[in-house]
């Protein structure tokens, strides 16, 4: 266990076996320290002081962890400041994170000992199907059906390998009945017929019904037509335009400089001549002349400072706020690196996308943005510290965990981590009863039907009293 490279073809099943267990009990131990780590972290708000947008923000940006991952990490970690018993047992190596996971999603004090009972005695997959049933069996409980039907309304998508869009939808009946009808309707319009009206027929005499495309492909090509409806029709009076513009008021030498000067949104209160400058970034820009008493002598033309052209190109470049760690896709705004009423050119090299948040943040924040010689962007805090590079990992040896758990009393062996299911079939609706019964009553799950499970059977190879059984094969 000197942590280099070795041959293991000499070693036997029985050998690799055990060690592949018992680093495993030690993964579960160092994933529940990490845990700890993640929740005091988020409580103190360290992922802020980098400008990310959350805890999961920052897993994303230093850990290279997914967001959605990431996501529940956080949500984990402080699930089990809550649940002191599943923690401690992930504590001593004996429970997978992906089991905590799927405990902390129903888990509550008074069924908290049955949960990890089962746990301990059932595979990862045991867990996740009690854990599916009980999360029905409440929401069966607590929401008539057409408040289920709303609760779970959702809609996504994806582009399949073709490069096909997918589309997924589940609404409320009422909703999903309009959405037919309106699907209906629009084929009926794309596809009625054009013949005289004294046919009386809906259908010409002659026509082909095998060149008429199948309900499937015409409900697709309305649906593209109600979206081409919406946005032909819909968009002005959703999207505001002009009745939201924010029309600001600024002199060009506090624009350029800083300086003391006139900066107000017309008709309300001032503003810091840096948030002027952000939004000035990418914004109609009207240069507007005025004589010593305020009386304007010439005005000049509307004009953008982000051509269209230029902002796809910088959409193409970017694909997103390039704020390190930050994942926004939409929502952005082209920030001038000098600005242009400091010179700055209006140019692709200078300009780099920012969500709305980042954009407030490097210019209220007083982040600096470096153009290197490569063409990315470095950022860099008031205090000197630069938001774009990931420290270096010190790199260490497997072995080192077990030697520091060794060190802090932690004993993990071969068995710790392995599950205590000895191939017996589960009833999963007893299991569910039991639980049920519990958080109804609010009394400890374990001991609902008598049950105990004294400290000593932690490490038992079988307990007491097994999962419940029925003569069913196990799926």
């Amino acid at each position: 266990m000197d942590g280099k490279p070795q041959d293991q073809s000499a070693r036997t099943l029985a050998q690799l076996e055990a060690e592949i267990t018992e680093l495993a009990g030690h993964l579960n131990a160092a994933q529940h320290r990490w845990l700890v780590l993640i929740a005091e972290f988020d409580r103190r708000n360290g992922w802020a002081e980098a400008g990310c947008l959350s805890c999961a923000h920052w897993l994303n940006f230093k850990c290279g962890i997914a967001l959605g991952a990431a996501r529940e990490k956080v949500r984990v970690a402080h699930a089990l400041e809550q649940l002191p018993k599943i923690s401690a047992a992930m504590s001593r190596g004996e429970l997978s994170y992906s089991k905590v996971r799927a405990l902390t999603r129903i888990a509550c004090p008074e069924t908290e000992d049955t949960l990890l009972m089962i746990a301990l005695h059932g595979t990862a997959h045991h867990v996740e199907r009690i854990v599916q049933q009980f999360r029905r069996a409440k929401e069966a409980e607590e929401l008539s059906r057409e408040a289920q039907q709303y609760a779970g309304r959702c809609f996504s998508y994806f582009h399949d390998s073709d490069g096909s869009l997918v589309l997924k939808a589940r609404l409320p009946a009422d909703v999903g009945a309009l959405v037919i009808k309106a699907l209906d309707a629009a084929v009926n319009e794309m596809h009625a017929p054009d013949v005289p009206a004294e046919t009386g027929s809906g259908r010409h005499a002659g026509a082909d019904s095998s060149d008429r495309p199948s309900w499937a492909v015409q409900r697709a090509d309305a649906l593209g037509v109600l979206a081409e409806s919406f946005l032909k029709h819909g968009a002005q009076s959703l999207s505001g335009g002009e009745r939201q513009q924010i029309i600001v008021h600024v002199d060009a030498t506090t624009l350029r400089d800083g300086t003391a000067g006139r900066c107000e949104i017309e008709h309300g209160p001032s503003l810091p001549a840096e948030t002027a400058r952000r939004l000035a970034c990418d914004s109609a820009v009207v240069r507007l002349l005025e004589d010593k008493d305020g009386e304007p002598l010439n005005v000049g033309r509307r004009t953008r400072s982000i051509p269209p052209a230029l902002r796809r190109a910088l959409q193409a470049r970017d694909r997103g706020c390039r704020f390190p760690g930050c994942t926004h896709t939409r929502f952005v705004d082209a920030h001038h690196v000098q600005h242009w009423a400091q010179g700055g050119e209006t140019r692709a090299s200078n300009l780099v996308l920012l969500c709305r948040r980042h954009h407030r943040f490097v210019h209220e924040g007083g982040v600096q943005i470096q153009v290197l010689d490569d063409g990315a962007f470095r950022f860099v805090k008031p205090d000197g510290q630069t938001l774009d590079s990931v420290p270096p990992q010190r790199p260490s040896a497997w072995t080192q965990l077990a030697i520091q758990h060794e060190q802090a009393g932690l004993t993990v062996h071969p068995g710790t981590a392995v599950t205590r299911w000895s191939g017996e079939s589960v009833d999963y609706g007893l299991a569910v009863g039991v639980l049920l019964a519990a958080a109804k009553r609010g009394v400890p799950a374990a001991t609902a039907h008598g049950d105990e499970v004294p400290a000593e059977t932690r490490h038992s190879p079988l307990p007491p009293r097994t999962l419940p059984v029925v003569h069913a094969p196990l799926s």
